[in-house]
C-alpha cells in the first residue's frame, strides 16, 4: 500500500503528463487547428504543426515502450522520430496521431498511478533510468514541442487571442 507522499507524488506525476496549469495542455494544443494549416511552416518556424504532433506522439510512445517492453527498440535517431512529409496525408491520419499520443499519455498515467509500479527502481533493461525519469522525460518533451506548436499556431494565425 502506497503511503502519503507516494500517492501525491503519483498524482502529482499525473498532473505534469496530462499539463494546464503552467503549460498548454495536448488537447487545448491541437483543438481546432484548421486542416488546411496542419501541414504548413510558417516563416520561422522549423516545422508544421503535423510534424511536431506526429513527434511528440513517436516520442512519447518510444519512452513509454522503453519504460514497459525489454525488447522495444527505438527507431533510428533523429529521423525515425519525426514525419517523412509537413502535412498529414489525410484528415484520417491527423485523428488516429491524436487519438494515439491520447491513448499512450493514459498509458503513461496508468503506469504511474498503479502502486505496484516502483517509479525509484531502475528499469531492468535500461541503464539507470527509472519510471519516475521516463514520466518526467516524457512531460519535459510534450511540454517543450506543446509550446513550439502554440507558437507554430500564433504564426498561423489559428491561436485563440486573450
Amino acid at each position: 500500500m502506497a503511503n502519503g507522499n507516494d500517492k501525491a507524488l503519483r498524482q502529482h506525476l499525473v498532473k505534469l503528463l496530462k499539463g494546464g496549469n503552467a503549460h498548454v495542455d495536448f488537447d487545448s494544443a491541437v483543438k481546432n487547428l484548421p486542416a488546411k494549416l496542419r501541414g504548413m511552416r510558417p516563416e520561422g518556424a522549423e516545422h508544421s504543426p503535423w510534424e511536431l504532433l506526429e513527434h511528440m506522439r513517436i516520442a512519447q510512445w518510444d519512452i513509454l515502450e522503453f519504460s514497459l517492453n525489454p525488447r522495444h527498440k527505438s527507431p533510428e535517431f533523429p529521423r525515425g522520430y519525426w514525419p517523412r512529409a509537413a502535412a498529414p496525408p489525410n484528415e484520417k491520419a491527423w485523428e488516429k496521431s491524436v487519438a494515439s499520443f491520447r491513448k499512450d499519455l493514459e498509458a503513461f498515467c496508468d503506469l504511474v498511478t498503479d502502486e505496484t509500479t516502483d517509479l525509484f527502481a531502475r528499469i531492468p533493461h535500461g541503464d539507470g533510468q527509472t519510471i519516475l525519469w521516463e514520466a518526467l522525460l516524457a512531460a519535459d518533451h510534450n511540454s517543450y514541442h506543446l509550446g513550439q506548436l502554440v507558437l507554430v499556431r500564433r504564426l498561423l494565425g489559428a491561436w485563440p487571442r486573450g
